[in-house]
């Protein structure tokens, strides 16, 4: 039995993921990197794949971080961060 190419994923395909499906498939890709037997193509189509998980995680977690700052409600006197305050002199 032949073993089975992987299919490349059409355009978009990963914005239709929810963040646990993409998570989930970014952990099963890790693994078999990891696991070292793939093909060099084969490797390089997951890694990309990868890539392409992290970012659409990246970003999900970064909508959630703005819906959430947007409802918590600012009690007063409370200082808010600023993405610009580093802590830093200078």
């Amino acid at each position: 039995m032949a073993k089975a190419k992987l299919k490349e994923k059409p355009a978009g395909r990963v914005e239709s993921l929810t963040f646990e499906q993409a998570l989930a498939e970014l952990e099963q890709i890790i693994g078999k990197l990891e696991a070292g037997e793939l093909a060099l193509d084969e490797a390089l189509t997951l890694f990309e794949r990868g890539q392409q998980l992290t970012a659409w995680c990246g970003t999900q977690l970064d909508n959630a971080e703005l819906k959430i700052q947007q409802v918590t409600p600012k009690a007063e006197g409370q200082a808010q961060l600023d993405v610009d305050d580093t802590g830093l002199d200078g």
